[in-house]
């Protein structure tokens, strides 16, 4: 079968997406994916065809639009649009924002219509899922979403979510399709495990448990740095991992590692710190800390005694995975503090706002964690976490039951 795959945003975004083409090219099929422009190395990578979908993230920041529409606070922006987060809003900057969101619908849309064109099947991302309905219900294929946390909206409200609506409208008009009564029935996937949030799945068993769990999706690829770390651990104690994302850029890197080493120490503990999107290369060099751009999650949580990010889906079930004690130290007021929730409920770790934290408070946090009971209690969570291998069969296996019902309900 032809699936094509379409996510937007950040590698945490990504890279579920390109676990599951990876499982479905290796079973046989004709995958290909839409991403980022800046994805698409990453993508290539992985094995998968990949084309370029939509402008880059970068010029569409999500939590700046969050901060534009009074739904976060200025310090959690981060990227290009910082200067404007910082006080400098105008009505000339909303406008330009509301006429960039109308633009990237549009080219979204235009170009999954080209690319779904002789697929069986389509899986896309939850926020461009009313596009995606719009294309599967013209080819009359089968459409599947994935999605990262409970209650994840396809749509927001508000301002900008009445602009992607009319954005989604003029798709269906230029498809020739009729007004959208809300009744396209799509296959959601959800890319966590149910024992991070029993009662959701509670409360969806009372519906006939339509919406399947799989776990978390990822491609644990290794990095240049994995034997230079794994080295540099097995030299001394087991450090504590710091990392906070992909699409987060700390405003000063040089205090935030500072702050790491001061905690850090009175604690006689030593720090992994990843930068990824912030540029750490010059600051200060401290005894009791490693920095790095990237690790591989799966390779290196082991190895530490806890880890300490941002609460990103993929970062948290890394963490759960591993079986190690985790403090989440959100940015986002969507799933970060969802995820933060989660781990105090399982009682592996605790989570604050970032925004929040400092070395006192890091110092705290990070003893009410590092105790034999959030360590046994960790390893408990661990050994009842689905494994990588089957969170990518089970999705794959979805995905292509999704393809046969289809062909059969076409006979």
């Amino acid at each position: 079968m032809k699936v094509v795959l379409a996510a937007y945003g950040s590698r945490g975004d990504v890279e579920p997406f390109a676990a599951v083409g990876r499982e479905l090219l290796r079973r046989g099929h004709d995958v290909c994916m839409a991403v980022p422009p800046h994805m698409c190395g990453f993508v290539e990578s992985a094995g998968l065809e990949v084309v370029a979908w939509g402008p880059e993230p970068a010029a569409f920041q999500p939590e700046y639009l969050k901060w534009f529409f009074g739904l976060c606070t200025p310090w959690q922006v981060g990227g290009d649009f910082v200067p404007v987060a910082n006080g400098q809003n105008t009505v000339g900057a909303m406008i330009e924002m509301m006429e960039h969101v109308a633009r990237a619908h549009a080219e979204w849309g235009t170009r999954l219509a080209t690319l779904a064109k002789g697929a069986d099947l389509l899986l896309a991302s939850k926020g461009q899922q009313g596009l995606a309905v719009n294309v599967a219900e013209y080819y009359d294929i089968p459409l599947a979403v994935l999605q990262f946390f409970p209650g994840e909206q396809s749509r927001p409200g508000g301002m900008l979510g009445d602009i992607i609506k009319d954005a989604e409208d003029a798709q269906r008009r230029a498809l020739g399709l009729p007004q959208a009564t809300g009744s396209f029935e799509l296959l959601e996937i959800h890319a966590y495990d149910e024992l991070c949030f029993p009662e959701v799945a509670t409360e969806w068993a009372k519906h006939g448990g339509r919406w399947p769990f799989v776990g978390a999706l990822t491609l644990e690829s290794p990095t240049d740095a994995d034997d230079d770390v794994l080295s540099w651990i097995a030299a001394g104690t087991p450090p504590i991992y710091f990392g906070f994302g992909s699409n987060v850029r700390i405003p000063s890197p040089t205090a935030l590692v500072a702050e790491i080493s001061a905690a850090c120490s009175q604690l006689g503990e030593r720090a992994l710190v990843c930068s990824l999107a912030t540029d750490f290369a010059d600051i200060p060099h401290f005894d009791n800390m490693k920095v790095v751009e990237s690790v591989n999650h799966a390779a290196i949580f082991p190895a530490c005694r806890a880890v300490v990010h941002h609460g990103g889906a993929g970062t948290t079930a890394a963490g759960l995975r591993a079986g190690v004690p985790t403090l989440i130290l959100w940015f986002s007021i969507e799933d970060q503090p969802m995820w933060a929730a989660a781990v105090e409920r399982l009682e592996i770790g605790s989570g604050r706002a970032f925004s929040a934290s400092t070395v006192p408070s890091l110092v705290a946090d990070l003893r009410s964690i590092l105790t034999p009971q959030c360590f046994t209690r960790a390893r408990e969570v661990a050994a009842q976490m689905t494994k990588p291998a089957e969170s990518v069969a089970s999705a794959a296996d979805l995905l292509e039951e999704a393809v046969r019902r289809g062909a059969q309900a076409d006979r």
